[in-house]
C-alpha cells in the first residue's frame, strides 16, 4: 500500500469518529427537545393505596404534600416547558418553616426528586465532574427552558430558566438553575420513591389524569 492509500484510509477512519460522535451529540439534544415519551399507564390509579396517596402531578398552592412522614405546604409552582418537554417544581415548607423545592416530571416514568438549596456553594456549572459534600456527581445534561410562576416563588410570572443537571452513583442530584438574569442558584436533590409521597389537596380530591 502506498502512502497516498495510507494517508486516505486513515482520513476516512478520523472522518467516521467525528460523524458519530456528532451524531450522539444532536441525539442527546433531540432526546430532550423532541416529544415528550408518556408513561405507559397514569400512576396513582392501579390499586386503593396507589389512589390515597394522591398524585403529584397535580400539585398547586395550597395542597399539602408528605413526604417520609413530614408535612409541607405547597408555597407556589413554577411549570416549566423546553420543546416538547415539561416538568413542574415546587416551592414547599415544612411547620418549622424550612423551604424545599419538589420536582415532578415524567421521564417517561414518574420521577420525584426532593431539593435542597445550597445557597454557600462555591462549585459553578460547566466541568464533566464536580465534587460536591464529599461526593463527585457527573454532568447529565444541561438546557434552557420557559417557565411560567405563581405567586409565593419570588420570581417574575413567566421567563427563561437555564439549568445544568449532574447525577452521582445512587441517585443523588447536584441542579444548578438561573432564572432570568440572575445567577446560578445550585441545590442537591434526592429521588424519592412514589411511596414516600403522599397528597392532600386543598378543597378536595385531586383530579386524575
Amino acid at each position: 500500500m502506498d502512502n497516498s492509500m495510507v494517508y486516505l484510509v486513515a482520513a476516512l477512519g478520523c472522518l467516521v469518529v467525528v460523524t458519530g460522535v456528532v451524531i450522539a451529540v444532536v441525539g442527546r439534544r433531540k432526546a430532550r427537545s423532541g416529544p415528550r415519551p408518556r408513561a405507559a399507564g397514569a400512576p396513582f390509579r392501579d390499586r386503593d393505596a396507589d389512589v390515597r396517596r394522591g398524585d403529584p402531578r397535580w400539585l398547586k398552592p395550597g395542597d399539602t404534600v408528605e413526604i417520609r412522614q413530614v408535612s409541607y405546604t405547597v408555597r407556589g409552582s413554577v411549570h416549566l416547558v423546553e420543546g416538547g418537554w415539561s416538568w413542574a417544581e415546587h416551592l414547599i415548607d415544612d411547620a418549622g418553616g424550612v423551604k424545599r423545592w419538589l420536582s415532578v416530571e415524567e421521564d417517561p416514568d414518574l420521577e420525584l426528586v426532593l431539593w435542597t438549596a445550597e445557597p454557600s456553594a462555591t462549585v459553578t456549572p460547566g466541568a464533566p465532574t464536580l465534587d460536591v459534600a464529599g461526593r463527585r456527581y457527573a454532568w447529565d445534561e444541561s438546557g434552557q427552558a420557559r417557565y411560567t410562576a405563581t405567586e409565593g416563588t419570588g420570581l417574575d410570572p413567566r421567563g427563561t430558566m437555564r439549568y445544568h443537571d449532574y447525577q452521582a452513583p445512587g441517585g443523588a442530584r447536584l441542579s444548578f438553575e438561573a432564572y432570568g438574569e440572575a445567577g446560578w442558584q445550585v441545590a442537591l436533590g434526592e429521588r424519592l420513591h412514589p411511596a414516600e409521597v403522599m397528597i392532600h389537596p386543598q378543597g378536595g380530591p385531586e383530579q386524575v389524569a
